[in-house]
């Protein structure tokens, strides 16, 4: 998208360890405040219908690369390219519960060899989603990465995700639905009347509207067919723009920035690179 060559500046996340021996069951973090500002405290314990025992509680540390600042209750991480923050949590619009941040990255267009930023971008996904990975535990992070039935099945789950983007430069909303356009379509081969009248509705939302510096973007997808869009000049968005029932739309635009040839590479490696940590 927008004929960028991206440099990959990945932000690495190391979240929560799953442990061998409690695969099977899942995991609650919990981040706690701590003096250091880049090194956030995260206590878990083992979940089950009665109450856990001390014994079986422990505290794992786990640290951004990029720095942390805390606005408020809120807890951020930057995207050092851009140096846009990004929350660790949030709840959205059309979500059942709070969604965390998987990985950052940023999109680079370029103009006669000068690299020029035109967002940067965040992968928020149901910590539950985790869970369904077990496939790749003990995996490094080139061989998550060179397989790419890991994003499928994130995709293919029946939980939420959710991709921010927030724009670093003024762009047009025409300017912006082309260049989605171009990359979503040649991932739908023969578009069916239904496909066609889902990209009719994904187009109607930006065409004639300015997208002005610092606009959030989210796209999410609370199931495989169905894809939830969410603009937002300022702040967090209150409600749903549009809902896009297609899922070779829904499928297509996933596959735009975690197929195989994503458009934006820095954030497929800093969620590859937080994987490979979870899944030790």
């Amino acid at each position: 998208m927008f004929e960028a060559q991206a440099i990959c500046s990945p932000t690495r996340l190391q979240l929560p360890i799953f442990t061998r021996n409690c695969i099977s069951r899942p995991r609650i973090g919990f981040v706690a405040r701590i003096s250091n500002p880049n090194e956030l405290m995260c206590q878990t314990h083992s979940c089950s219908f009665l109450s856990p025992p001390e014994d079986i509680r422990t505290q794992t540390r786990f640290t951004f690369n990029a720095s942390s600042s805390s606005v408020g209750s809120a807890e951020y991480i930057e995207e050092p390219a851009t140096k846009v923050r990004f929350q660790i949590s949030l709840s959205l619009p059309g979500c059942s519960s709070s969604l965390s941040l998987l990985g950052t990255g940023y999109r680079e267009k370029v103009f006669a060899i000068i690299g020029v930023k035109v967002y940067a971008a965040g992968l928020y996904v149901n910590q539950s989603i985790l869970n369904s990975l077990n496939a790749w535990i003990g995996r490094s992070a080139a061989e998550i990465e060179e397989d790419s039935s890991l994003f499928s099945t994130i995709f293919q789950s029946p939980l939420e995700k959710s991709l921010q983007i927030v724009l670093v430069r003024d762009v047009d909303g025409k300017t912006f639905w082309d260049a989605l356009n171009d990359a979503i379509s040649p991932r739908i081969k023969s578009p069916t009347p239904v496909d066609e009248s889902a990209l009719s509705t994904f187009r109607s939302i930006f065409q004639g509207q300015p997208l002005k510096k610092g606009t959030f973007i989210f796209l999410t997808w609370p199931d495989p067919s169905k894809m939830l869009v969410c603009i937002s000049a300022d702040g967090l968005p209150s409600s749903v723009d549009a809902a896009i029932e297609s899922e070779n739309v829904a499928s297509a635009l996933f596959d735009v920035f975690f197929g195989d040839t994503p458009v934006c590479p820095s954030l497929k490696s800093s969620i590859v690179n937080g994987l490979e940590s979870v899944l030790k």
